[in-house]
């Protein structure tokens, strides 16, 4: 069994087994196998509640006991993940990963996700047992045969990882930080191409201390953080594996934490990512990835894998596990210290939003007009010029357009488009040719007329604008519809929900920093307000309006702060807290408005996915986020959904739409990541 360092606490969920005889589990092993059938329920309750150690030690005493080899029994006796995962436990951590990677690299293609995995995450001494037990299990070279089956890039920094070389100094020298900020950046951002080898070198070599702060510092410098730049110059494996680097440099347990969700979300398990990494882990930092787990999903571990999973495979999986875990929301201490180190990087992060949708080179209004009369004349319509068009043009040069469609013929634009397209396709590209503020105001009003209101569209749209846009969204609406949109959201919303509304109808969010006294101040009466201060210093009535005032009013960077000392104060994440502690409309706002301000490209991400997960699609958000989004920050949107989902945009949106909608869609989308 892996043992803690010097002063370190054991983070593994298995543990040696006390008063262990290994030729007793040796002789219950082969009753368990002996005869008609196998007790399975047997193999894996003694197997999982072993160390590794003791399991080497059960292998010996069964060779000396029945002259057979152990693991060539289990085989034999069991089958499919189950078979594959206690086959996994019987060997030594190195022979494991050793059997995982001359999988990944024999036969035909290349399973370059799982030499990623165990390259980028493990340490010096693992991979210098790695190699020696990939030379003795199979008398072959591992760089040898890595070389041979990968290439470019991708392929020398793995030869760097399968060195185990890399510093594992604590002493870190703040000039060679400095330098290798400025050997970053030049090789990338600011070079024409981008100069690999540097990449390799300082994130293949350097210790994790001294990268952690490389990191940190090239946030405060560029204004980006690292794995932006490294998106942005690299690609395909080779991106992948550095970002896996990187993942793994910031936190081991978190890069696994993340690995085990999207190894069970969605449709499907990918058993084998899940199986390495309950068996790999297991002794090693299981309790921390199931903290992480718990905190980054709402969710434990243990109930992923149980509602994922079944049979002995579940069973077996739910023992590496080691126990669920309390309700989301508490952070652990070290959770806890992750999520205020989150908001610190945060609160100085310069995220450079980009739509997809840019002014056309060579714009040319008379001839697009004339493009689209012709589309539009005669028997039948030319949807694919309509598209082509509309979708490669900039909002602004949308409105010289029909300016000059009138001009030409005396005709509407926006009308004739209407008699011509229909359904899906005519919300998406009359929507375009709205301008942002008049399109809001149209959205808004429908959300609030007929039987009942679109609760969510009124939360989407008014959580997530700037001042300026929602200054113009109140004009546009007085303009179109001859009434206040405050009074329209006052007659058909109630209660706290319509007075959350107002209050962001106003547009007088502050614009200015963060006060951190105030900041304090406002994350105690959060914590009153969501019952978790020890103490409280006001009737409910004054809280709830203040903290929808702190909410509604503080500008994101004050707001940062103040979720970031609400962690501090008391060891919940707000966003959590909220869900936990309200219900409703009330409830589903101030999410939307902690979500903004955590990270907004994702806020709508998400709303993307959801408006396309299960069956059938909500063609109205879907609509309404990839119009409103396109010139603002849709490519941000993009980065942040092929990150958390793990399939692109793109993917997704040829995956759940069709025809022509699907074209304009992709062609909005602007690209597959």
């Amino acid at each position: 069994m892996a043992k803690p360092g010097q002063g370190s606490k054991y983070r593994g969920s298995v543990h040696d087994f006390p008063d262990f005889n290994p030729s007793q589990d040796a002789e219950a092993l082969y009753t368990a196998m002996k005869g008609f059938g196998s007790d399975k329920e047997a193999i894996l309750e003694l197997i999982t509640s072993r160390s590794n150690r003791q399991r080497q030690e059960i292998i010996q005493s069964y060779k000396s006991l029945y002259g057979k080899d152990l693991i060539a029994d289990l085989k034999y006796e069991l089958t499919g993940k189950f078979e594959r995962l206690i086959v996994g436990l019987m060997r030594p951590l190195a022979y494991c990963d050793a059997k995982e990677i001359k999988d990944a690299v024999s036969g035909i293609g290349t399973d370059e996700k799982c030499l990623i995995e165990i390259l980028a995450s493990r340490t010096n001494e693992q991979i210098h047992q790695l190699v020696a037990a990939y030379k003795d299990a199979y008398e072959r070279d591992l760089e040898a045969d890595v070389i041979g089956d990968t290439s470019g890039h991708f392929q020398k920094m793995l030869v760097v990882l399968l060195q185990g070389t890399r510093e594992e100094d604590d002493v870190v020298s703040e000039d060679l930080v400095h330098q290798d900020v400025q050997d970053l950046y030049e090789a990338g951002e600011l070079k024409w191409g981008t100069d690999e080898a540097q990449f390799i070198y300082i994130l293949g070599n350097r210790s994790k201390q001294h990268l952690r702060l490389v990191f940190d510092e090239y946030l405060k410098t560029t204004g980006k953080p690292i794995e932006a730049s490294i998106r942005g110059e690299l690609s395909g494996d080779f991106e992948k594996l550095m970002l896996a680097v990187v993942k793994c440099i910031r936190s081991t347990p978190e890069y696994f934490a993340e690995r085990l969700f999207k190894a069970m979300k969605g449709l499907g398990t990918r058993d084998n990512t899940l199986i390495r990494i309950m068996v790999s882990r297991s002794e090693l930092d299981m309790l921390d990835i199931r903290e992480i787990f718990r905190t980054k999903y709402e969710k434990s571990l243990y109930s992923m894998i149980k509602n994922d999973t079944s049979g002995e495979y579940k069973k077996a999986l739910l023992k590496l596990c080691g126990g669920d875990d309390d309700a989301a929301g508490q952070f652990f201490p070290e959770a806890a210290q992750v999520a205020y180190q989150m908001w610190e990087l945060s609160a100085v992060a310069r995220v450079e939003l980009k739509g997809t949708v840019r002014p056309a080179a060579d714009f040319n209004p008379d001839a697009d007009a004339k493009a689209l009369r012709k589309a539009m004349k005669g028997l039948g319509t030319d949807e694919s010029t309509i598209i082509d068009i509309i979708t490669h043009r900039s909002n602004a040069q949308r409105q010289q357009i029909r300016q000059t469609f009138k001009s030409h013929f005396g005709r509407d634009l926006m009308a004739d488009l209407k008699s011509e397209i229909s359904g899906d396709l005519a919300r998406l590209i009359l929507g375009l040719m709205m301008p942002p503020a008049h399109y809001d105001a149209k959205q808004l009003k429908k959300a609030m007329e007929g039987a009942g209101t679109d609760e969510k569209a009124l939360i989407e749209i008014l959580a997530t604008r700037t001042n300026a846009e929602i200054r113009a969204i109140n004009e546009a609406y007085k303009e179109d519809y001859h009434k206040s949109l405050e009074d329209a959201l006052s007659s058909d919303t109630s209660g706290h929900f319509r007075r959350i509304l107002i209050s962001l109808a106003t547009g007088n969010r502050d614009e200015g920093g963060e006060d951190r006294d105030q900041a304090r101040d406002d994350a105690k009466v959060a914590a009153e307000i969501l019952e978790i201060a020890d103490t409280s210093s006001g009737d409910k009535t004054s809280l709830e309006t203040r903290f929808m005032t702190i909410l509604c009013t503080r500008s994101y960077q004050h707001l940062r702060r103040v979720f970031q000392e609400f962690v501090k104060m008391t060891n919940y994440d707000v966003e959590h807290t909220i869900k936990k502690e309200m219900s409703g409309d009330v409830r589903d706002a101030f999410v939307a408005i902690v979500q903004s301000v955590k990270n907004k490209p994702l806020f709508f991400a998400d709303k993307l996915y959801k408006s396309m997960k299960g069956a059938g699609t909500d063609e109205k958000t879907l609509t309404r986020v990839m119009v409103s989004r396109s010139e603002i920050d849709l490519l941000n949107i993009r980065r942040e959904f092929i990150e958390k989902y793990d399939k692109s945009l793109h993917q997704a949106i040829e995956g759940d739409t069709s025809g022509d909608f699907m074209k304009a869609l992709l062609a909005v989308c602007g690209g597959e990541d």
